[in-house]
């Protein structure tokens, strides 16, 4: 393992950082694959029910790392990021950031992958890779599916960075919270998300995956077999007589 990342659990919160703060959290190919393996690793863990990714320093994260990009194969990095720029997509394990500072090119698609977004005031976001003649191919499609393909479009063509009141109008950010309380507050809504049934969470993202793209009629056939498993499952019933009981749920794991 990398020293780029710092890793942790505690009470079904995986907390992932990026800890690369004296290069602006530039994403190494190293940093790539390894936060990759650890998303994925988290699919399968019964100990995690949420993932918080944050960030070390004054930048969530500058994009990639561009002396690495010079001197290395393109091959290998379009590899390194169409994993991880497509991973939220792909996940069932949602993930939460905490961002602080700005979050450009990589750094935005990372944001874009995530599932909730809390943003400390006074961050930035954009697709400045026009200004270094390149174009953001592998995160365009996750930031597009966030923002809308327009609105993609044009800070791709623009390089123009915004601001947390725009990303947060745009729905890139869910939430806009004082740097001083954004790691409390991504924290709360992390384990609340990790507090919910592992079962229908793991379910339910996965129907949202797979219903992508379908018609209203293909979609609800999905949703109409994805639901039944969960229907008749025990954490919907232990989640109705929590609730008649006026008590916390205990989930079957």
């Amino acid at each position: 393992m990398s020293t780029s990342l710092e890793i942790s659990v505690e009470e079904r919160v995986l907390r992932v950082t990026l800890n690369r703060p004296e290069k602006r959290n530039a994403l190494t190919l190293a940093m790539c694959r390894e936060l990759a393996e650890t998303l994925e690793r988290a699919e399968d863990d019964a100990a995690v029910g949420c993932v918080l990714l944050a960030a070390q320093g004054e930048v969530f994260s500058a994009g990639m790392d561009l002396e690495e990009a010079l001197a290395g194969d393109s091959d290998e990095h379009a590899t390194a990021h169409q994993r991880i720029f497509t991973i939220g997509a792909r996940l069932t394990v949602p993930v939460v950031a905490a961002v602080a500072g700005p979050a450009l090119g990589g750094g935005l698609g990372l944001v874009a992958n995530a599932h909730v977004v809390v943003a400390a005031q006074g961050s930035s976001f954009g697709l400045t890779e026009i200004r270094l003649a390149m174009w953001p191919f592998v995160v365009f499609r996750a930031v597009a599916q966030a923002i809308g393909e327009r609105r993609a479009l044009e800070l791709s063509l623009t390089g123009r960075i915004i601001g947390t009141q725009e990303a947060l109008a745009w729905g890139l950010a869910h939430e806009v919270a004082h740097t001083f309380e954004l790691e409390e507050r991504a924290g709360q809504i992390a384990s609340q998300i990790a507090a919910s049934s592992r079962d229908t969470i793991r379910r339910g993202m996965a129907f949202v995956r797979d219903a992508r793209g379908l018609d209203a009629a293909a979609a609800a056939r999905l949703g109409a077999e994805a639901r039944k498993p969960v229907f008749e499952g025990p954490d919907f019933r232990e989640g109705v007589a929590a609730f008649r009981e006026k008590r916390p749920p205990r989930w079957g794991r």
